[in-house]
C-alpha cells in the first residue's frame, strides 16, 4: 500500500494502475508524452524508459529494490529523464521496444528497461536489474552512473550507435512485396496451389509432437506456458488427421494443466503460466486473456471428447470471471496480481493447520490428503493444492468411489476454504476494462453459451458487448483501448478491432440477434480503412490516425495472445462465408499470401493464425435456421449443432431482417409457425427439416 502522505510525482494524475503504483516513488515519472521528450531534448538529458505491468511480480521486485530507493531516484532524477510505460495501455510503445530488446539482447521480457536518445531511438534495453550487482546480474546503479557519464563524454557514439540500431531493427520488420494473385479455395483449386499451405500445417504439426512433453503434457521445458491456440489448432488437426498423436496431446496437456497448481482449485480460474514441467508451482497472477483463451480451449475439447471434466473447468473459469473479474456494468477486469502483502502467491497457498481451522479433522485430513496440503509443503513451506500427486486414486480405491465423486464429495470443504480465504488480504486487482481482453471473454461466455447451453454465459457476453459500444467506442465509430474509472482513452489498437469482432461474431452465433453481425461488418470496415497496409498486406498494430512512433509495428507472431493479423485472418474468412462477398473473401486470400514467408519460416509459432489457414482450406459449412429467435424448436436445433466440434461451420438465421448485409439469405425464406433448418457445404443446401429429430439425424451425416 502507498501513504498517501508521501510526495507525489506526475504519475498520480494518470489512470493506469501500474503508473499509479509508482506515483509515490522518489524518482521524478512522467508519463509517456511530449512534456517528457520536450523537457529531455530541451535538457539534453536521455530517456529512462520502464515498461511493465500492475500484476507483474518482478516489476515489483525493482520498484521495491530500486525506484522506491532515494539513492537510485537522485540518479534518476540528475542525469535522465525517466517515463513508465503500461504495456496493457500502450501495447504499441511496448512491441516497438521491445523488438529493440530482443534484437540487442536475444531476449525480452518485463519489466522492459531502455535507455534512448531525447528522439526516442535506444542505444541500451535490458528487462530487470537489481538494485546493486547481485549474482552475476548488472546493477541498476552502476548502469545509471556508466550511462550517465557516456553520455557527457561520448554522447555522438552514443547517438550513432541508437542510429545503428534502429535502422537495423527496421530493416527487419518488413513483410516481403504484397502478392498479387489470390487463391481461390472455395472452387476449382488445384491441389498444387494448395500444396504449400499444407505443408505449413503439417511442418508446424510436426515441430509441436517432436517439443510434446509426453510424461506431463505441454510443450517445452520449464517455465511452461498454456498456448490455448496451440491446443485448439491441435484440435482442429485431428479432426483431419485422426491416426495423428494430436488429440492425445491436447488432451495431456488440458488435463495436466487442470490438475496442477497452475490452476485455482479453491477459487478457480488459471494462473499465468507454470514456473515447473509438472504445471504445479504457478506464478501466481490471473489474466483475463488467459483465463479466455483456456475456456474456449476446454469448450472445444469438450465438443471432442465429451468429457465432463472439461467442461466443468470452463464453467468454473466463468464462476472466476463473473464473480471476481467482473465490473458493476458489465466490462471485465484485466488481472490479479502474484503477490499479497509483498509476498509471491501467499494468498493461495495453505498449510494443514489452516485446513484443519476450517473444516472437521475427518474433512480437513481428506482433503489435505487429496490435494496435496502437507506439513512439508511443495512451495515454500507451504502447499499449492493441486492433484497431481496421485493421491486421489488411493482414496478411490479405499472408497470405491470414482474420481470426480470423491472431488464432488468435498466441494462444501472446498467452499468452505473459499470463504475462509476471502478474508484474506486479497492480491491487487487491475481494474481497468480493456477492449481487446474484453473481446476475447465476449468471445469465450458466447461459446460457453453455444455449447453449455447456458443463457447466463450469453447475457455476460452481451452486456460486455454493450458496455465496450457503450463506453469504448466514440461518437464517430472509432473504438477506444482503455476504460477505467469513468474515464476511456487511447486510440484502439488492431487487437481492439479484431478479438472484439470475433466476440460480436461468436454473439451472433449463439443468439442470431442481427446487431452483433451489423457491428462486427461495420467495425471491420473500419479496421480495414485504418490499419490495413496497402504496400505490403496484413494489418499494423496501429492505426493511420495513431501517434508516429521510430517505426509503425505490425504482429503476426501468436505469442501469449493471438495475433491480431491472425484472428482478422479467420474473422475475414467468416464474413466470406456468411455474406456470400467475395470481397471478404478475396481479403482472406491476400491477407493468407502476405503471411506466407513468415508461416513457411517457423509455422509452430503461427497456430492461431494456421487455424485460419484450415479454415480456408475445409469446404463451407452453413446452417441456416429460419424461423423465430424465441423458437423453443430454434433453440434445440442450435442447441444439437453446438454439442459436437463444427470449428469450420457457420450459423445463420434468417428472422427476416439480413436480407441487405446477406443477399443470399432471402431464398430460405420464413415460416409462420415453424423453424425451417437448413444445412449446407459450400452454399449448396439439403432440403430444409422442420422437426428436431429430423434435424438430429440430418447432422449425423454431416
Amino acid at each position: 500500500m502507498v501513504n498517501s502522505s508521501k510526495p507525489t510525482n506526475r504519475l498520480i494524475n494518470e489512470k493506469s494502475p501500474y503508473l499509479l503504483q509508482h506515483a509515490y516513488n522518489p524518482v521524478n515519472w512522467y508519463p509517456w508524452g511530449e512534456e517528457a521528450f520536450t523537457l529531455s531534448k530541451r535538457e539534453n538529458k536521455p530517456i529512462f524508459l520502464s515498461i511493465g505491468y500492475s500484476t507483474c511480480h518482478w516489476c515489483h521486485v525493482m520498484e521495491r529494490e530500486s525506484f522506491e530507493d532515494e539513492a537510485v531516484a537522485a540518479l534518476l532524477n540528475r542525469w535522465f529523464i525517466s517515463i513508465k510505460v503500461d504495456r496493457e495501455e500502450r501495447p504499441d510503445v511496448d512491441h516497438m521496444y521491445m523488438a529493440f530488446c530482443q534484437a540487442l539482447t536475444g531476449s525480452g521480457g518485463w519489466p522492459l528497461t531502455i535507455i534512448m536518445t531525447p528522439e526516442k531511438k535506444p542505444f541500451f534495453a535490458g528487462t530487470y536489474f537489481p538494485k546493486t550487482e547481485h549474482h552475476g546480474y548488472h546493477g541498476l546503479m552502476e548502469l545509471l552512473e556508466q550511462v550517465g557519464t557516456l553520455w557527457r563524454t561520448s554522447e555522438n557514439k552514443l547517438r550513432e550507435s541508437a542510429d545503428q540500431i534502429v535502422a537495423a531493427v527496421q530493416s527487419g520488420l518488413a513483410l516481403p512485396k504484397k502478392a498479387s494473385t489470390p487463391i481461390d479455395n472455395s472452387q476449382n483449386t488445384s491441389d498444387s496451389n494448395k500444396a504449400w499451405e499444407k505443408d505449413v500445417i503439417d511442418k508446424a504439426y510436426a515441430a509441436l509432437e517432436q517439443n510434446f512433453d509426453p510424461r506431463y503434457g505441454g510443450f517445452g521445458r520449464a517455465p511452461k506456458f498454456p498456448s490455448p491456440h496451440t491446443l485448439t489448432f491441435l484440435l482442429r488437426y485431428a479432426e483431419n488427421h485422426p491416426q495423428s498423436n494430436a488429440l492425445a496431446m491436447v488432451r495431456k496437456t488440458l488435463n495436466g494443466m487442470a490438475r496442477g497448481g497452475m490452476y485455482d482449485h479453491i477459487g478457480f480460474g488459471f494462473a499465468r503460466y507454470s514456473t515447473d514441467e509438472k504445471w504445479l508451482i504457478p506464478h501466481f497472477e490471473k489474466m483475463l486473456y488467459d483465463n479466455a483463451l483456456l475456456a474456449l480451449a476446454y469448450l472445444e475439447s469438450f465438443q471432442v471428447t465429451h468429457s465432463p471434466e472439461h467442461a466443468k473447468v470452463a464453467q468454473d473459469i466463468f464462476t472466476y470471471v463473473l464473480r471476481d473479474m467482473t465490473s458493476p456494468e458489465g466490462g471485465f477486469y484485466s488481472a490479479e496480481d502474484a503477490d499479497a502483502e509483498d509476498q509471491e502467491g501467499k494468498f493461495h497457498v495453505w498449510t494443514p493447520q489452516e485446513v484443519e481451522a476450517v473444516l472437521d479433522m475427518e474433512t480437513a485430513q481428506k482433503y489435505c490428503s487429496v490435494y496435496d496440503i502437507s506439513a512439508k509443503g511443495n512451495f515454500e513451506g507451504k502447499s499449492i493444492p493441486n492433484l497431481l500427486q496421485g493421491n486421489i486414486h488411493k482414496l478411490d480405491q479405499e472408497s470405491s468411489l470414482a474420481e470426480v465423486d470423491v472431488i464432488k464429495s468435498l466441494e462444501s470443504a472446498r467452499q468452505a476454504l473459499f470463504s475462509a480465504r476471502e478474508k484474506r488480504i486479497h492480491p491487487h486487482k487491475d481494474d481497468k476494462i480493456l477492449t481487446s481482453w474484453n473481446g476475447l471473454m465476449i468471445a469465450a461466455l458466447a461459446k460457453g453459451a453455444q455449447v453449455l447451453g447456458n443463457k447466463t454465459y450469453l447475457e455476460a457476453g452481451e452486456k460486455a458487448a454493450d458496455f465496450i459500444l457503450t463506453h469504448l467506442r466514440r461518437v464517430d465509430g472509432r473504438l477506444l483501448a482503455r476504460y477505467r474509472e469513468g474515464d476511456s482513452a487511447i486510440l484502439g489498437y488492431l487487437d481492439d478491432y479484431s478479438f472484439f469482432i470475433w466476440g460480436l461474431l461468436e454473439l451472433y452465433f449463439a443468439s442470431g440477434k442481427p446487431l452483433f453481425l451489423q457491428t462486427a461488418l461495420l467495425l471491420q470496415e473500419e479496421q480495414d480503412r485504418l490499419f490495413f497496409d496497402t504496400q505490403r498486406g496484413g494489418y499494423f498494430l496501429t492505426g493511420s490516425d495513431g501517434e508516429k512512433l521510430l517505426f509503425r509495428p505490425k504482429e503476426s507472431y501468436d505469442g501469449a495472445i493471438p495475433s491480431g493479423n491472425s484472428i482478422t485472418t479467420l474473422n475475414l474468412l467468416r464474413f466470406g462465408q456468411l455474406t456470400g462477398s467475395k470481397y471478404w473473401k478475396e481479403k482472406a486470400e491476400q491477407q493468407l499470401l502476405d503471411f506466407r514467408t513468415v508461416l513457411e519460416a517457423h509455422p509452430s509459432g503461427y497456430t492461431a493464425f494456421l487455424q485460419a489457414l484450415q479454415f480456408a482450406l475445409h469446404p463451407t459449412q452453413e446452417l441456416i435456421l429460419a424461423g423465430s429467435l424465441d423458437s423453443e424448436e430454434l433453440s434445440m436445433m442450435r442447441n444439437l449443432f453446438f454439442s459436437e466440434f463444427r470449428p469450420y461451420a457457420s450459423v445463420l438465421y434468417q428472422e427476416g431482417s439480413l436480407g441487405e448485409l446477406v443477399p443470399w439469405i432471402e431464398n430460405y425464406p420464413l415460416a409462420s409457425d415453424q423453424t425451417a433448418a437448413y444445412l449446407c457445404q459450400n452454399f449448396t443446401c439439403q432440403q430444409p427439416v422442420y422437426e428436431v429429430d429430423q434435424f438430429a439425424r440430418l447432422l449425423e451425416q454431416f
